[in-house]
């Protein structure tokens, strides 16, 4: 199921350019793990590694909520970001996290709880004894709430683009004493997903899409956010683009005779699990009018896992292979 914050980035509005944000469905607990699988990052560290970490802190990093210092390695984190607990148990700080929120459903196994990093509530979270706080937001007074107890907050929003997600891991993995394995994370994602724009192709200028955020009322997702960037690898022509409006925020409404008279070849669904409204490819071809749109009468339309399509985590190259499939499909 997305969370508020996305659908009130759904809704157009521009202070939710943050758009994706790092929630999905339930049902992503049960796709495959990643080439770097949490599982397995997450294994203990030896003792020369753990002395290693222990010998880099005190260390200072930069989040959007200024410059952040930690006194030694967080041995009690708790992440209120869905899209921060892959990007935890990626870089090998699984074993350090004690506590997730209530969409945190990957990797299987989390410490979820009723944990919320859209309303905080300080005082549950204070009773983790966390010596750390991953979020994507400040809500409530976090930040301030929580210095006063003297734990430190990171705050990482909605990335805008591949390098901001890259970005946000190798800053975690520096926070938390996995530097290396970070790095190694970031590398592989950049190597998956370098070799499947190869392998589909990166200029499809004469191939439209239509990205389906949610339905009735139908909102889309221009090239200027953080999927429009992703699919954009591939050169696609986004046909959200000319409705975009600056009281969007990347994010329009679109009427079902603007996306019919577009004719997209293209449909990739974001809406595609039950959680999200279950607009599957059948769902669509059934849609009054919609018969005629390229993408429906030649199958072009693909049905995405929407946890890994609303998250900018280790689970990116998932979604890029998903796009890369679909590209070279539809235009055969």
């Amino acid at each position: 199921m997305k969370t508020p914050l996305l659908i009130a980035a759904a809704l157009g509005t521009a202070a939710c350019a943050a758009a994706l944000a790092g929630c999905g469905s339930s049902a992503g607990s049960s796709s495959s793990a990643p080439a770097s699988s949490a599982s397995a990052s997450s294994a203990p560290a030896s003792s020369a590694t753990a002395s290693s970490a222990a010998a880099a802190f005190p260390v200072t990093v930069t989040a959007a909520n200024g410059a952040v210092t930690l006194k030694h390695a967080p041995a009690r984190i708790v992440s209120l970001s869905p899209t921060a607990t892959e990007d935890l148990y990626g870089v090998g700080a699984g074993k350090q996290v004690v506590a997730v929120d209530q969409y945190s459903d990957y990797p299987a196994g989390v410490p979820k709880t009723s944990l919320s990093g859209l309303t905080p509530n300080l005082e549950a979270i204070a009773k983790y004894n966390p010596s750390l706080v991953v979020t994507s937001q400040d809500s409530g007074g976090l930040v301030a709430g929580l210095g006063k107890l003297g734990i430190p907050v990171l705050i990482d929003p909605g990335a805008a683009t591949l390098d901001a997600a890259y970005a946000q891991i190798t800053q975690l993995g520096q926070a938390t004493g996995h530097a290396s394995q970070a790095a190694s994370l970031v590398a592989s994602m950049k190597q998956q997903i370098a070799a499947d724009v190869r392998r589909a192709g990166a200029v499809h200028r004469g191939l439209t899409y239509y990205w389906e955020l949610g339905a009735n009322p139908f909102f889309s997702v221009t090239s200027k956010t953080f999927i429009g960037q992703v699919v954009g690898l591939f050169g696609l022509t986004n046909i959200a683009d000319k409705a975009d409006k600056a009281a969007d925020g990347g994010y329009p409404e679109l009427s079902p005779e603007y996306i019919v008279t577009a004719k997209p070849q293209l449909i990739l669904l974001g809406d595609n699990q039950a959680a999200d409204g279950g607009q599957s490819p059948a769902v669509v071809a059934a849609r009054p009018g919609w018969s005629v749109i390229p993408a429906v009468r030649d199958h072009q339309v693909i049905g995405l896992n929407d946890d890994i399509a609303s998250r900018w985590g280790p689970r990116l190259p998932q979604l890029v292979a998903e796009i890369a499939q679909a590209v070279q499909q539809a235009s055969k």
